[in-house]
């Protein structure tokens, strides 16, 4: 089965992915106490390998791939090289990592890079400064012929392209009728943007980004404008709870997200869920939201072994 928003492919239905993905409520103080509910919308639950949002911003892509090498970008700790590599592996697609660091090239694989490698994704290594450059259509080119990859079909760090937000959009569309506000975890703003565009009248999306900056407003209206003709819905971004930034999991994060697991048994993604759940409690006890709301968190992702 695929969304109504992901291109007629039938090599990606193959994969079965279990859309909608389930709604899911769960009773915590915490928001009871404040007259709030707290539904979570399971993403984690679409795919058991191209996991939330993953599937939902690369399905387009690799459709619209149509069969070439796809290029991508990410950090050494990326989880969407990962998924990257392991649809590469699922669909029989040839898969290119552009690692920001070159200094990390002939340095023992972390475990993030090493599953990327055994899902036989190719990487190759950019310097800093490259790294930082890769929009520019000059350096774009410069990096495909280094990787003898001049052909590919290039999908941008995170997966956040036009494909991927109008994706994304059946994320809210699912959630017609289920929540007053919906919460996403942020990193390059591509859900967001898809999420906020499906939502009904009366919805609101809200933004809990994950990397310190703030730079992406400006990013999601560009999004919106690229994939729709200009901005879609109802969103906001609070940037409190990036707590020092991304792939910063410090001692109360890390506390918070296994109390969490504890009390509800979800497994908690660190560097994105629990930034996410960590803000939706801090404004609840906060007020933000009032007597009567129904808050829907969107699970993107879960531990990876």
């Amino acid at each position: 089965m695929t969304s109504p928003d992901t291109p007629d492919a039938p090599h990606l239905a193959a994969l079965r992915p279990r859309l909608p993905s389930p709604v899911r409520e769960v009773v915590d103080g915490r928001f009871e106490c404040h007259g709030v509910r707290l539904v979570l919308k399971r993403d984690d639950l679409i795919h058991p390998e191209l996991i939330g949002n993953k599937w939902r911003k690369l399905a387009p892509s690799l459709a619209a791939a149509a069969g070439r090498t796809v290029v991508t970008f990410g950090g050494a700790y990326s989880n969407h090289l990962r998924a990257t590599a392991a649809a590469g592996r699922l669909l029989g697609v040839p898969t290119v990592g552009v690692v920001r660091g070159e200094e990390l090239a002939g340095r023992p694989l972390n475990p993030s890079l090493t599953r990327c490698t055994a899902d036989g994704m190719r990487l190759h290594f950019v310097d800093r400064a490259t790294y930082r450059r890769k929009c520019e259509p000059r350096t774009l080119a410069a990096i495909l012929r280094a990787a003898d990859a001049e052909q590919a079909y290039v999908v941008p760090e995170g997966g956040s392209n036009a494909e991927a937000v109008r994706g994304c959009r059946a994320l809210g569309t699912e959630l017609h009728g289920r929540a007053d506000v919906v919460a996403v975890a942020c990193g390059t703003g591509g859900t967001l943007a898809g999420l906020a565009a499906g939502l009904a009248p009366g919805q609101r999306a809200l933004g809990v980004p994950v990397l310190k900056g703030g730079f992406l407003a400006a990013d999601i209206r560009a999004l919106q404008q690229h994939a729709f003709g200009g901005p879609r819905g109802t969103w906001s971004l609070d940037d409190r709870f990036h707590l020092g930034g991304y792939a910063r999991v410090p001692d109360e994060l890390g506390a918070f997200a296994a109390d969490f697991e504890h009390r509800h048994g979800l497994p908690v993604e660190r560097l994105y869920v629990a930034k996410l759940l960590y803000g939706l409690v801090t404004l609840a006890g906060e007020g933000a939201f009032p007597r009567g709301t129904t808050v829907a968190a969107v699970i993107t992702g879960r531990p990876f072994p």
